[in-house]
């Protein structure tokens, strides 16, 4: 019978903790037709999001898009590989880790990987024509034991902002491995 380890939160797992990715820049600027086509998916018609003279009006002095959309803006450019093809080579890659990955693998032998959850600080809202950054980083690393064995818990936060440094919003991911 095969025992278990100890812990999977090695020296090497620790010491990713406070790893942080390089800042990336989203593929374009806030542009009006993609916060027209977000809103209408979330089904939220305020006017601030789509009527100019409405929003000029507002706190906000021009049409601002809803506070998720700068999460949702960072897709692949059009010269990049399609991160898709390392299906080929490895036909059980789960997607974490791949050639876009933002901050090094975390280390340890566990294959199943499950949402613990996000949260989401707003700070304020991105304008139509601003460019929007983001840069994740380790928060935690930790370990817990489930019914069916250890649980590696990984936090990932990633801050966004626009092109004057001005913070736009901060998500935190919890990432489970079994």
């Amino acid at each position: 019978m095969e025992t278990q380890p100890t812990s999977h939160i090695t020296e090497a797992v620790r010491s990713l903790i406070g790893a942080q990715s390089d800042q990336q820049e989203a593929t374009e600027p806030v542009e009006r037709g993609a916060v027209r086509r977000f809103v209408q998916a979330i089904l939220d018609d305020d006017p601030a999001y789509r009527d100019e003279q409405y929003a000029q009006g507002t706190k906000f002095g021009g049409v601002v898009a809803p506070p998720l959309f700068p999460t949702h803006m960072f897709r692949r450019r059009p010269d990049a590989p399609d991160p898709l093809d390392v299906l080929r080579d490895n036909p059980d890659w789960d997607g974490v880790g791949g050639t876009d990955a933002l901050l090094p693998p975390v280390p340890v032998p566990l294959g199943r990987i499950l949402n613990g959850g996000v949260e989401a600080e707003f700070h304020q809202l991105a304008k139509v024509g601003d460019r929007v950054f983001a840069k994740s980083r380790y928060v935690d690393i930790y370990e817990k034991e489930g019914k069916a064995g250890k649980m590696v818990f990984t936090v990932v936060e990633t801050s966004y902002t626009n092109q004057d440094g001005a913070l736009l919003a901060v998500v935190r991911n919890t990432i489970i491995r079994r």
